[in-house]
């Protein structure tokens, strides 16, 4: 647990603008980035190295290895968005001496590259190392922005994620997504004798860990939208048991014992509540629990089967399905309960729904002509779109910025599952590594800075 530690609770000492430009230089600079549009046209982008500002030797590697990691870390996360298109390195007519001078930007024109990132890292005499970066238009050769970061060593990826979010955020005026992890379902094993373990990684798939040990089934984990705690519910002694896991500390706290549950809770987005689907005499209604109380609240009371509930960004609404209209669809509410009203019209059934981050759009999995599928539609259901097309997509969860989705696939050929995601063209899918097959991904919130 140490090893997570030490990943998790990174601290950052120090963040500047670093300014070369006058600001009537800088506002002139017009290059953006359109993120509806997907990986049509990406940005060619011109990455180099790193630069070791002097030869030094770190207990993770020599500064110029570093500098080398940082620059591949960036490049891959703005290439797997598909809005960028890091250009070979090979191709690269010279590479820049420092980050403090001046690009000759001619020689990036060459080579038909539209913006620039130079960088450079060095080592302070207390052990923290300092990474900069500068990201420049190379048409109107003007500096877009600046930044400095300073850290230990061993924690060079997570800087290198938030430069990508810098990069990503100055050219597409959205929030980035990439200083962020995702915690997933790890399966080994045949599939009548299944282990299920609770893992934690980047979203890249790097700094994966286990976080369970596999003696208990693990199913649906939630991440907390402003702690580090995971929610997640374990068959103990084989009765349904729903835990609260503390990222920091590594500690698991019992909420309660739910042998009536039929699908795990996520949390409001202030953290102070979960919502959750229970079962009594037969039939399932959405439930809510007060985390500092243990109180839980009945909010619907039907016949029919609600289940999979999710809360509005502002928590004033909640998203569930429910075959109460007879099949499986998805319904819309206050968050007390009331106004419950129908919102998906477009055929076959409809599940595992989940609020974007922004409030715009409502993620689901769709059940229809022998093949799982994910989409969005608005809170009103009107834009329905369906992303992926493949025989069995489910469970969706949205990157912090609301712009893409993660989701788990079951390849009917061999049987594995794995992660994916997607943007909201649907386009631009990507596999997301894990060491074993895994499933029911739950995205963070951005890390704190």
């Amino acid at each position: 647990m140490s090893t997570f530690k030490r990943w998790s609770s990174a601290v950052f000492l120090a963040l500047a603008f670093l300014a070369t430009l006058s600001p009537a230089n800088r506002a002139w600079a017009v290059l953006q980035v359109d993120v509806s549009r997907g990986n049509v046209e990406p940005l060619p982008i011109a990455i180099p190295d790193f630069i070791p500002v002097r030869p030094v030797q770190t207990t993770d590697g020599s500064l110029e290895a570093i500098g080398g990691q940082i620059a591949s870390v960036v490049s891959a996360d703005l290439l797997r968005s598909g809005l960028f298109r890091p250009l070979d390195r090979s191709a690269f007519i010279s590479q820049p001496q420092s980050a403090d001078i001046r690009p000759r930007f001619a020689n990036w024109r060459a080579i038909a590259s539209q913006a620039l990132v130079t960088g450079q890292v060095d080592m302070r005499s207390d052990g923290l190392m300092v990474a900069e970066f500068r990201l420049w238009d190379v048409l109107s050769e003007a500096q877009l922005t600046g930044l400095r970061y300073t850290a230990q060593p061993g924690d060079w990826r997570r800087i290198a994620h938030k430069i990508a979010d810098s990069i990503y955020e100055r050219l597409t005026g959205e929030d980035g997504y990439f200083d962020s992890r995702v915690v997933y379902i790890a399966e080994s094993g045949s599939r009548i004798n299944r282990r299920k373990r609770l893992a934690i990684m980047d979203q890249d798939g790097h700094n994966h860990l286990f976080l369970t040990n596999g003696d208990d089934l693990v199913l649906t984990p939630r991440f907390s939208p402003n702690r580090q705690e995971i929610t997640y519910l374990a068959y103990y002694n084989d009765k349904p048991r729903v835990y609260l896991y503390n990222l920091d500390t590594g500690k698991h706290e019992v909420l309660g014992d739910f042998p009536n549950m039929t699908f795990a809770p996520r949390f409001s987005p202030d953290g102070d509540r979960v919502i959750m689907s229970l079962a009594e005499n037969g039939n399932s209604d959405i439930y809510e629990m007060d985390l500092r109380t243990r109180r839980v609240r009945r909010l619907t009371s039907h016949p029919g089967i609600d289940t999979s509930p999710s809360y509005s960004p502002d928590g004033r609404h909640v998203v569930f399905n429910s075959n109460r209209g007879g099949s499986q669809q998805l319904y819309v509410m206050r968050a007390d309960g009331s106004n419950v009203e129908r919102i998906s019209f477009g055929g076959g059934r409809y599940a595992t729904p989940v609020w974007s981050p922004r409030g715009d759009l409502i993620a689901f999995t769709k059940i229809g002509d022998s093949k799982f599928r994910i989409g969005v539609m608005k809170p009103d259901g009107s834009g329905e779109r369906v992303l992926t097309d493949s025989y069995q997509d489910e469970g969706p969860t949205w990157s912090p910025n609301g712009r893409v989705l993660m989701f788990f696939r079951l390849s009917p050929e061999s049987g594995q599952t794995t992660l994916r995601s997607v943007d909201l063209t649907g386009y631009n899918e990507r596999l997301v590594p894990t060491p074993l097959d895994a499933s029911d991904p739950a995205w963070s919130p951005i890390l704190e800075k």
